[in-house]
């Protein structure tokens, strides 16, 4: 009885799904995950079976959103050539979806890009399935989209929600060409919410309640079920000069901007950062990222990869592009955020921790200044009201159990293939 997991995106999209892998595991359970090639090792790491899917992460035009540049006309344009690049890439997933889940496949679980093709691929194979998220997409008047604007009020934001899905501009979007070539009814996107909803086919969210509490009007079977961790590598251990940097002086402030950052803004964005860390008068551990930000100095340290889990709770603040899952880590260490959001659902993150207290505020990459980031990061460091909040939230994290629950309904799933 094999589980299929299916997602697409960046680092941050494909380690929770391999963290849930390694939970379905120790549960005695079989567990495939199919992705880009970009991620095979990792898959293979955690003992999961590796099926391959066509695409290339850096090829999606991630980091070009992430640019210094201010907003402006031409800015927003890139973003919208950028969303109709995702959903181009939704449409070319299609004969790796099929082809992965053809393959022994008991339950499909399908994430990302992936979820509503993933449910029409399950319905044409005769399987069980369900669907995860990252970020609460289904429409609601709590909130606006989280790829969209702030808050409008509850009736303009379940309108903008649904609107989305009407129009197709959603990450989810369902094609009627995909649903024609696998022979189930040709559903567009709208109609392939409407029709999940009637079914009550399970979504599970893989963020905290206490971080984003689920809505009262979200139709039964879609939940928020807490975070899935990512897998943690057996036998890692830190460099030495990452262990003496830490233990040379007080906690240091880490700074990263994962995949959001853009290799052009590499020497420019590095300047602004250090320049920023010397007016906050802390020390520093930067993460170089995709962006390769490199800065030296007595008081900073650039490293490479490093697990969150560990990294994270010896720091006294964290500076990051908001993406979900790590804002879902730097919550779990217990420590301060501040967010410097590119695009898509980092503003969300932002006015989210803002409003938790976790944060004392976030400045988007295109309007980063060396004061303007300097402020927020000593508010973060030295407000104590960051840090009791940032502890409180931990503490609630640690009393969650996102994998256990979403294992759980995978069962169900299983239990109901083989009735």
């Amino acid at each position: 009885m094999t589980v299929l997991l299916i997602g697409n995106g960046t680092h941050g999209d494909i380690a929770p799904l391999i963290g849930l892998s390694t939970r379905l595991q120790a549960a005695g359970h079989s567990v495939a995950i199919a992705t880009y090639k970009a991620f095979e090792q990792q898959v293979r790491d955690s003992d999961t079976e590796f099926r391959i899917l066509p695409g290339d992460p850096s090829l999606l035009g991630v980091n070009e959103q992430g640019r210094l540049k201010k907003k402006s006309l031409g800015e927003s344009l890139r973003a919208g050539r950028w969303l109709r690049r995702i959903l181009r890439h939704s449409e070319e997933l299609a004969d790796g979806l099929i082809a992965a889940a053809e393959k022994d496949t008991d339950v499909l679980v399908c994430s990302g890009l992936t979820m509503f093709h993933g449910y029409h691929l399950a319905k044409a194979l005769n399987l069980p399935s369900m669907g995860l998220g990252l970020q609460p997409l289904h429409p609601t008047g709590d909130f606006p989209p989280p790829v969209g604007v702030s808050s409008l009020g509850r009736w303009a934001n379940r309108g903008l929600g649904e609107l989305m899905f009407t129009t197709g501009l959603t990450p989810w979007s369902s094609s009627p060409e995909f649903c024609a070539r696998i022979g189930v009814p040709r559903l567009n996107t709208a109609q392939t919410l409407r029709r999940t909803a009637e079914e009550r086919w399970p979504v599970h969210y893989g963020f905290s309640p206490s971080v984003v509490p689920r809505p009262a009007d979200w139709r039964p079977g879609v939940d928020v079920v807490g975070y899935w961790w990512p897998h943690e590598r057996p036998g890692w251990q830190p460099p030495r000069e990452l262990v003496d940097f830490l233990d040379a002086g007080p906690a240091p402030v880490r700074v990263g901007l994962g995949s959001a950052g853009d290799p052009r803004d590499a020497e420019r964005l590095g300047e602004l950062l250090h320049a920023a860390l010397r007016k906050a008068k802390v020390r520093a551990v930067v993460q170089s990222g995709t962006a390769g930000i490199d800065l030296a100095g007595d008081d900073v340290l650039t490293i490479g990869n490093a697990p969150h889990s560990w990294l994270f709770p010896r720091t006294a603040a964290v500076v990051h592009h908001m993406g979900a899952g790590t804002t879902g880590a730097g919550l779990r260490a217990g420590v301060p955020t501040v967010g410097v959001p590119t695009f898509g659902d980092a503003p969300f993150w932002s006015r989210r921790l803002v409003s938790l207290g976790a944060s004392p505020g976030y400045v988007p990459i295109g309007e980063l200044t060396p004061d303007r980031l300097a402020a927020l990061i000593r508010a973060a460091v030295h407000e104590r009201r960051h840090t009791d909040r940032s502890r409180a939230l931990a503490a609630a994290l640690a009393a969650e159990d996102g994998g256990a629950r979403t294992v759980a309904a995978v069962e169900r799933l299983l239990d109901r293939g083989t009735a």
